[in-house]
């Protein structure tokens, strides 16, 4: 009985068996596409080239096949032929291979397994940069322009983008780019896409993509799962943690253009760059007041709306600005990070410090 899903013959694939090459109908037994073979006393010869695939000394059916597979990769790589597709998405590529590693993002099949934890990977390159960066404790790709170092190449390559501001994800349906893929699928998700099948239950929050449903969910539970080895800071958010882990690292990959400065965050750059620019394009509609970014501008609108976001926990004092509730949570924990070198005092605050700094100062004049 014949199989209904192949009656539409490509030339290519059985659309309803991905990854499955038709036998050609007009010449049952050979194998479909445009690759002529014949046999000469070098071996086996493609009809297009001049290339010779060595003929087996012992003719038996598998180093014959092994032959032949050998000048078929040769034909596809030289030719761009794509004859496997995936049957799910049409997704193309040359090699069976490829297309078996392709069909796991349907799947969801993970057959790499870590032997010193519970993490799996659909690819065995992903596992081998897993082993490294997690278990190995070796970073061997510096970057040549801050220093920074890690365990695997394309993690290099995408921090690579900070220096270049190179921004290679471009969106089709707007002028937003991205310098990670990650960053223009959530553009896309949250800006393009109507549909928002994962609903919160607790809250009328909605999303296109799961895992934004998952770190929106920490929201309500108080997770925190990413934690700092160095001083035990957490936080709901891998991204939070890279940025914090530059407090204790130092790196500063931000660079700006006109001057020496440098930043460990983008947006402390963007800000930074408004003093050569000068430019203030945002306004309150209720005071005029101008504002370099947008969040310095959200800040300011606290000033009429009297909105005090951050609470402290321990007296229930607010503040404005969460740096403002950082200085203040300092007169209970007693830390004070300002230190003068020049004698044994200390403050908690920046502008204490700077008024005693003074008394040293106009002494020496």
């Amino acid at each position: 009985m014949e199989d209904s899903s192949c009656e539409h013959y490509t030339g290519d694939l059985c659309v309803g068996h991905p990854g499955k090459e038709m036998d050609n109908p007009e010449h049952p037994g050979k194998e479909s596409g445009s690759m002529e073979t014949q046999t000469t006393d070098m071996g086996l010869q493609h009809g297009t080239c001049d290339v010779n695939f060595p003929q087996p000394d012992n003719t038996s059916t598998s180093q014959v096949q092994e032959s032949r597979g050998d000048m078929k990769r040769h034909v596809v790589k030289n030719t761009g032929e794509k004859p496997y597709m995936c049957g799910e998405c049409w997704y193309r590529v040359a090699q069976k291979s490829d297309l078996s590693r392709h069909m796991r993002t349907h799947t969801g099949e993970k057959p790499y397994k870590c032997d010193q934890c519970d993490y799996s990977a659909a690819r065995k390159s992903t596992l081998d940069n897993h082993t490294l960066a997690k278990h190995s404790g070796e970073k061997p790709y510096m970057c040549g322009e801050c220093g920074y170092r890690t365990a695997d190449r394309s993690t290099l390559c995408r921090h690579m983008r900070t220096h270049t501001g190179e921004n290679p994800y471009k969106c089709d349906q707007c002028d937003y780019s991205a310098a990670v893929k990650c960053n223009l699928d959530n553009h896309i998700a949250s800006k393009h896409t109507e549909e928002k099948p994962y609903k919160c239950d607790q809250c009328d929050y909605s999303v296109a993509r799961k895992s934004h449903l998952d770190r929106h969910l920490r929201k309500h539970t108080g997770e925190k799962p990413y934690m700092c080895g160095d001083c035990g800071y957490r936080t709901a958010k891998k991204s939070h943690l890279s940025r914090h882990m530059r407090t204790h690292s130092g790196d500063k990959p931000y660079k700006c253009d006109q001057c020496d400065f440098s930043a460990a965050q983008k947006v402390h750059l963007d800000s930074h760059l408004a003093k050569h620019t000068g430019e203030k394009p945002y306004i309150c509609e209720e005071c005029g007041h101008r504002a370099a970014q947008k969040s310095n501008l959200l800040v300011h609108m606290r000033t009429h709306t009297g909105e005090k976001p951050y609470m402290c926990g321990e007296c229930g004092h607010r503040a404005v600005q969460k740096s403002h509730l950082m200085v203040h949570m300092r007169t209970h924990t007693g830390e004070k990070p300002y230190k003068c070198d020049q004698c044994d005092y200390s403050a908690a605050q920046k502008s204490t410090f700077n008024r005693h700094f003074g008394k040293h100062t106009s002494k020496k004049t």
